[in-house]
């Protein structure tokens, strides 16, 4: 494995948990293995392994990036990583909220919705 997929995975281990990982990796398949490494290398092993910002800013910018694109299906998991990111959910509200202003509101409603269910989920954890 290349240097970036191991410090990828140093990261994506510290910013979403060891069990979140450990499934993900049990899941992964001859079909979805090089998508996998992409993703390892690229977002973990580069982006988020960057020190340019913190993992807090990190978190609120790819929360409101998600909402603003349409893709919710990843929020409840980067939802879930603020509680090693530092990410409040203050700070996910302003994310939001600059999302319902600069992307639309029904996005950042979609969001805001994904994020209470995937909160509450947490503190019934």
């Amino acid at each position: 494995m290349s240097d970036k997929y191991e410090s990828g995975m140093r990261v994506r281990r510290r910013i979403l948990g060891d069990a979140h990982v450990d499934r993900a990796e049990d899941a992964k398949s001859d079909l979805d293995g090089p998508f996998q490494a992409l993703i390892t290398e690229g977002a973990w092993g580069t982006v988020w392994a960057s020190d340019g910002i913190s993992d807090r800013e990190r978190s609120m910018l790819t929360l409101a990036l998600l909402a603003a694109l349409g893709n919710f299906e990843e929020i409840p998991m980067h939802i879930r990583a603020t509680a090693r990111t530092g990410a409040s959910k203050r700070d996910v509200l302003e994310a939001f909220q600059h999302v319902a202003i600069y992307a639309g509101v029904p996005r950042a409603n979609q969001a805001l919705k994904l994020a209470k269910l995937t909160y509450d989920q947490m503190e019934q954890d």
